[in-house]
């Protein structure tokens, strides 16, 4: 046996005065298992959930969707009301996905690009893909 440890081979165990001795479940919970990898299920999801990549128009379907942006501008006073397809980036990852939705055109700000409806949603025109007037 080795020399060095020979002097405290057969010692008695240490037993504080100050505090009671834990009872065999509270020394076991000492060493249960951690959540080690907290998140990690919420970022295998988020890596899994699919996003769709902005659709870059041709100049056939530009010149169409600033004809029908024009009819909107020429018909604002009357509100008009439309289907608007357009890309919304995803906010924690490259891509995105298309939302359809039915609006009711308020104001198109041309210097900041934007379609604003009546309930004051705002389009990026940049980011649409398809207009339905109605």
């Amino acid at each position: 046996m080795n020399e060095k440890y020979k002097s405290i081979l057969y010692k008695e165990h240490f037993k504080s005065q100050k505090y009671k001795p834990l009872s065999s479940a509270d020394r076991a919970a000492q060493f249960g298992s951690f959540a080690a990898l907290t998140g990690h299920s919420d970022m295998i999801k988020e890596e899994g959930r699919l996003v769709g990549e902005k659709i870059i128009l041709n100049d056939e379907q530009v010149f169409d969707l600033n004809d029908k942006l024009n009819f909107l501008c020429d018909n604002i006073k009357s509100l008009p009301k439309c289907e608007i397809t357009y890309f919304v980036p995803d906010t924690k990852k490259a891509g995105g996905a298309y939302l359809t939705r039915a609006i009711q055109v308020r104001t198109i700000d041309i210097a900041n690009r934007k379609i604003i409806s009546t309930d004051k949603n705002q389009i990026r025109i940049d980011d649409i893909l398809e207009i339905k007037i109605q």
